[in-house]
C-alpha cells in the first residue's frame, strides 16, 4: 500500500495510491500519524476501504505533502553508515577513515519536513554549501523499548525516500549537526510511504540521487554498516520508539562536499531523489532572502 498526506480543493487529506489515482482515506483517521497509530486495525480498514472505493481522485490533480508533514518528533538520522561515504568524507578533510563501532546518531529538527516536489530554500546568508544525500527512512509503527534485532523488523509500518539536505558550512563549524541539518526545508520526504509488507527486503534496494538530471549517488542499502535490525535495536536500547517515529538510514557516497572540485545546490537546480520499490522525489532548489 502506498500511503500519501495530500492537499487538494484546499484541504488536506490522507489516502492510498491505487493505479494513479488516490482513494480517499480521511473517514478512518484525521491524519497519517493517526492511521499509523491504528496499527494493523487501520490498514486493514485502508484496505477495505480500496477495495470498496468508488469516486477516486486522479495523483496529478494533488499537491503531495511529506506523508508526515509535521512529526510528532525530530527525525533520528544515521550518519556515516556507509563504508565509501566514510572514506569520502574522512578524506575530504585530510583525515584516515575509520569506521565507526556504533551506529552516529543525529537528528533534524520537525521543521525541516518538506514535501516530495517542494522548494528547497537557498538563502546565501544563512549558507552556501547546501549538499545532498539521498537516504531510506524507515517509519515505526509499535512502540518499543530495549527492541532486540531479532524483533526489530516488525516494529516497522513502512518506508520512504528522504534527502538530508546538509549545510556544509554551518554542519562543519559546530561540534554537532543538529543546525547544520536543520534548516527550513532541508528534509524532503516521500513520495509516499510504501507499507512493510510491499517492500518485504529493504537491504536489496537501489539509491540514486540526481543533480539535474546527472547522477550524483548510486548505491545499495545492503552495504549499510548498521542494517535496519541492529539501528532500531541500538535506537530502542533504554530509549523508547514511537509510532510515527521516522529513521533517516545514512547515504551512500557521492555527497557534494567530498568531490574535487566540491559541489553545492544552486538555485535553478533540481534535485531528485529515487529508490527502487518506493518512487522519486523532484525537489527544485529557490533562492530565498
Amino acid at each position: 500500500m502506498k500511503l500519501v498526506t495530500f492537499t487538494h480543493n484546499g484541504r488536506t487529506a490522507i489516502g492510498a495510491v491505487v493505479h494513479d489515482q488516490i482513494v480517499d482515506l480521511s473517514r478512518l483517521a484525521p491524519d497519517m500519524q493517526a492511521l499509523i497509530e491504528l496499527g494493523a486495525e487501520g490498514l486493514a480498514a485502508a484496505q477495505k476501504t480500496i477495495t470498496a472505493a468508488g469516486q477516486t481522485i486522479p495523483l496529478t490533480a494533488v499537491h503531495l505533502l511529506a506523508p508526515i508533514p509535521i512529526p510528532r518528533r525530530n527525525v533520528i538520522c544515521l550518519g556515516l553508515n556507509y563504508s565509501e561515504h566514510v572514506k569520502e568524507s574522512y578524506g575530504a578533510r585530510g583525515q584516515e577513515a575509520k569506521l565507526p563501532e556504533t551506529p552516529v546518531v543525529f537528528t533534524k529538527a520537525t521543521t525541516a519536513v518538506n514535501g516530495p516536489t517542494d522548494p528547497i530554500p537557498y538563502n546565501p546568508a544563512v549558507t552556501t554549501q547546501l549538499d545532498w544525500e539521498v537516504e531510506l527512512a524507515v517509519i515505526v509503527g509499535r512502540a518499543g523499548k530495549n527492541i532486540p534485532a531479532a524483533a526489530a523488523m516488525s516494529h516497522i509500518y513502512g518506508y520512504t525516500v528522504l534527502n538530508d539536505i546538509s549545510a556544509r558550512d554551518l554542519q562543519m563549524a559546530g561540534k554537532q549537526y543538529f543546525k547544520g541539518k536543520s534548516l527550513d526545508g532541508a528534509c524532503p520526504m516521500g513520495p509516499w510511504i510504501v507499507t512493510a509488507d510491499e517492500l518485504p527486503d529493504p537491504h536489496n534496494l537501489r539509491l540514486i540521487c540526481r543533480l539535474n538530471g546527472v547522477i550524483k549517488q548510486d548505491g545499495r542499502t545492503d552495504i549499510m554498516i548498521f542494517n535496519i535490525p541492529a539501528t532500531i535495536a541500538y535506537l530502542s536500547l533504554g530509549m523508547t520508539l514511537l509510532p510515527g517515529d521516522i529513521i533517516a538510514t545514512g547515504t551512500p557516497d557521492g555527497v557534494g562536499f567530498a568531490r574535487t572540485p566540491p559541489e553545492f545546490l544552486q538555485p535553478g537546480d533540481v534535485l531528485e531523489s529515487e529508490i527502487e520499490g518506493i518512487g522519486v522525489m523532484r525537489n527544485p532548489v529557490i533562492g530565498e532572502r
